[in-house]
């Protein structure tokens, strides 16, 4: 059971969703990944809910706030960094945008949200304390996904950001993967005609024993098919979903490896 006890700058480290019913959203992921949750007082009446799969985390969740009305529900993508506000003057340097400032949470991390050239957003997390926090196993996140109108920009501030690799994988559908210190940890493609109106956003991936189940499994919970699964060649069958709130996700079941 790969746990993650340390995070490696560069590295996805935590996914999170800002969902607009929590509670429904609960029993949503719960029946769908056997995930427990376990819900933690953070002040004002607030409550964040630890998600956990095996008594470790995969993530967190917390209900939308009233200044966030007007935002949909989704996933956020967080990544580690070894002084997070070192890592936001670059983000300005490199011609992205500060949408958190850096703020210390409890005495668990430092934090702060940024937005890409492109205008997807990304989150930066400089642990203090690191929550052993599960990954790639059946129900826990395996990959994070980038989708783009703009590969180049994105490229250049990714890799300079967090001194990430790029490797061009050929298919029909032109896509790049991103790479922390010689080992693959995300993806990036440009959003197509079909899905005009999408803004750039990056997706977690979470891992399933069987992706046909899974997507039915969606739609029996009240959430939505978004891309119906799909093959991909020497890696395995993935779709994209939406759970009841509308938060996009998507599920692959990985092929052996070799």
């Amino acid at each position: 059971m790969p746990v993650l006890n340390k995070y490696t700058p560069g590295s996805f480290c935590r996914v999170e969703l800002m969902t607009t019913d929590a509670n429904a959203a609960k029993r949503f992921y719960t029946q769908l990944f056997n995930w427990g949750v376990d819900d933690m007082p953070v002040g004002d009446g607030t409550i964040y809910h630890m998600l956990k799969l095996k008594d470790n985390s995969v993530g967190g969740m917390y209900q939308q706030r009233k200044e966030q009305k007007n935002v949909p529900s989704h996933w956020n993508c967080y990544v580690a960094v070894d002084n997070v506000d070192e890592s936001v003057k670059r983000v300005e340097r490199l011609g992205g945008k500060t949408i958190m400032p850096p703020f210390d949470v409890f005495d668990v991390g430092r934090m702060s949200a940024a937005q890409d050239p492109t205008g997807a957003q990304i989150y930066l997390w400089q642990a203090k304390n690191v929550q052993p926090t599960i990954v790639m196993e059946p129900g826990a996140v395996c990959w994070n996904e980038l989708g783009t109108t703009d590969e180049k920009s994105a490229s250049n501030f990714y890799t300079q950001l967090f001194g990430w690799g790029t490797k061009p994988i050929p298919s029909t559908l032109p896509y790049t993967v991103f790479s922390n210190r010689g080992t693959d940890i995300g993806g990036m493609y440009t959003l197509t005609e079909q899905m005009k109106g999408v803004p750039p956003h990056w997706l977690p991936y979470f891992n399933v024993t069987d992706c046909d189940a899974t997507d039915r499994k969606v739609t029996s919970l009240g959430g939505k098919q978004v891309l119906p699964p799909t093959d991909i060649p020497n890696t395995g069958r993935f779709a994209y979903e939406r759970d009841p709130q509308g938060a996009m996700f998507a599920i692959i079941k990985l092929n052996p490896r070799p």
